[in-house]
């Protein structure tokens, strides 16, 4: 996630047979940051939360992702930059977001969320509508 090359056996370890690749002379282009994130799905130091923030502004959209699932499972508290998430223009990356938001969202997010409703996305307009219910759940809002 650091840029650092966490070596060889780290590469096979999460990436596995692909790795080969690109140890092997391939582009790297984002996938060891990707495998990186999605380690951090099943081990986790506190030490790794700072670059899983930084990764929810990655250039590439499956470390987007992947980091907003990291947001979500590890329960950063970085609702602001989720919200900024939910206007992605990759799809996986606003579900991703939204999913994260409805655990950690606040009642001022929800029209934020109330707009990802109309959005072009069926799986978008769905986790919208899903995070706005769990908000509205989690704070014991009036529902609308």
């Amino acid at each position: 996630m650091r840029g650092k090359n966490a070596g060889k056996d780290f590469l096979l370890y999460v990436g596995g047979r692909h790795a080969l690749g690109i140890l092997e002379g391939a582009p790297a282009l984002y996938w060891p940051e990707l495998w990186g994130a999605r380690a951090l799905l099943h081990v986790w130091n506190d030490s790794a939360a700072p670059y899983v923030v930084v990764g929810l502004n990655n250039e590439a959209w499956r470390i987007r992702e992947m980091c907003a699932k990291v947001v979500m499972l590890r329960k950063l508290d970085v609702a602001p930059k989720l919200v900024k998430a939910t206007t992605d223009e990759v799809p996986r990356v606003r579900v991703a977001a939204l999913n994260a938001l409805a655990l950690q969202g606040r009642e001022q997010d929800i029209p934020t969320i109330t707009v990802r409703l109309r959005d072009p996305d069926k799986d978008v307009r769905r986790a919208a509508q899903q995070a706005r219910d769990a908000i509205v759940s989690r704070l014991n809002l009036p529902k609308e």
